[in-house]
Formats: structure tokens, sequence, C-alpha cells
């Protein structure tokens, strides 16, 4: 990534007011009127999906995994196809010229990016979404949001992988490894953060050892008690009646 987008990167996190390491002091808990997102980071194969769906469900809140690139592409007037390459991935200055070269059609990284990074801020100021990796937790203002972050050994994230994606465990094992390092290249080169660093989140989840109903339930109570701590009572967020289901 160019200086240049790096520092516009910068410029659109700091306009939201955004320092991940930042706890608000105690004369601010009561200051804002906005209401709260969740935004959920997730090592490769930990249910991160599911686990969203299942608060969203909760809260009656929208879920934003793809339908994130579904909202920039639109804003590109592109494909989401067009958009997949960069999904949480870094393509090459390299395979960019090639691109270019070969006259094919679509965006710079840069540019999605900068697209990415306002769609997260614009959900953000509206509230009450749940919005699943992107950069999500060091993109969003951490006095309107829960960070969370779901982990698991490396064993069971490959055996989910294996379920889920119909793999033999050496093509899962691939696929959870080199999906783990693109994704903290894309934090590391777009942010500047390390995705796996605990001080940034204010909730981290072992999904190997909890169920995805509950984690959705552990999220909805952390959710509830940081809302009523650094929010004021006319911006709480509204939780919908639900049923817990009985899957596992």
């Amino acid at each position: 990534m160019s200086r240049t987008n790096l520092a516009l990167s910068k410029a659109l996190i700091q306009a939201a007011g955004f320092d991940p390491a930042h706890q608000p002091a105690e004369s601010s808990k009561t200051e804002t009127s906005r209401p709260f997102s969740i935004a959920i980071s997730r090592e490769t194969g930990t249910r991160g999906p599911a686990v969203a769906r299942a608060v969203g469900e909760r809260l009656g809140w929208p879920v934003y995994d793809r339908e994130l690139l579904e909202l920039v592409a639109r804003d590109l007037h592109v494909r989401v196809k067009l958009l997949e390459e960069f999904d949480e991935r870094h393509v090459t200055w390299l395979q960019e010229c090639v691109e270019a070269f070969a006259a094919v059609p679509g965006v710079r990284e840069g540019k999605y990016v900068h697209h990415l990074i306002e769609t997260m801020q614009a959900l953000a100021a509206r509230g009450r979404s749940v919005i699943v990796g992107r950069g999500s937790p060091f993109v969003l203002p951490s006095t309107t949001t829960l960070r969370v972050r779901l982990i698991a050994p490396i064993e069971d994230r490959i055996e989910v992988v294996c379920r889920e994606r119909r793999l033999e465990r050496a093509e899962a094992a691939r696929y959870v490894h080199a999906t783990d390092r693109a994704r903290a290249h894309f934090i590391r080169l777009h942010f500047q953060y390390d995705a796996s660093d605990p001080k940034y989140f204010d909730m981290i989840l072992n999904t190997a050892q909890l169920a995805v109903d509950k984690c959705a339930n552990l999220i909805v109570e952390a959710l509830e008690a940081k809302s009523h701590e650094y929010v004021t009572p006319t911006a709480t967020f509204h939780r919908a009646a639900f049923v817990p289901s009985s899957s596992t």
C-alpha cells in the first residue's frame, strides 16, 4: 500500500475518533448519544459468520459480512466478484500492473479500502449492526463498539473448515494457515495494528469451548454491560425478543 493510501486510511479512521487502545475517561462515559455496534474479529475456522448471525438474530440487528462487499461494490459501481480479490487480502503491485496491462476491469486496492472504511463508519454512525472482520474493530469508535475476537486451537479450526468446506485435512490446514496470514497482513498493511493483540478487544471467546449459541448470548450480555456503562439511556441498544435455539 502506498504512503498516500496509508495516510488516507489513517485520516479516515482518526476522523471517526478511533483509538483502539483508548479507554474513555470517567467524565466522557455519558457524553455520547451514538448507538452501539458490534465488530467481530475472528481466526479462520472459529465459526465467525454463524456467531455473528446468532447475535444479529438475538438483537434484531443486520449482519454485515459479505454484505459489506456488496455495499462497497454498489458504491463503486462494480460487480462484487471484482472486489473479492481484495477481501481481507493484499494484492501485490505486480498483480495490479499485470491486470492493468491486460485491461482487466476492476478497482485498485487502495480505493477499495478507502470505500470499505467509509462504509463501515457510515454503518457505525447509524449503529445497531454486527460487522464481521475487514478491520472493523480498528475502524469503528471504541466507545460505541463492542469489539469481539473469536479464537480456537488450530486443530479445532482445521476440523471446522474440513466440515464446512468439505476438504481433506491437509487442504483444510493449508486454507486455515493461508487465510490467517492474509487477514493478519491486511490489518497490518492498511490499519497498522496486530489483529491478535488482546488489548484491542473487549471480549475474547474460545469457540472450541463455547458453542455458537453460548458465544452469542455472552456477546449480547457484554454489549448490554458496555452500553450501560458508556452510553446515555436514550442511546442504548434495543434487544429483540428471542428464544435460544437448541443447536450446538
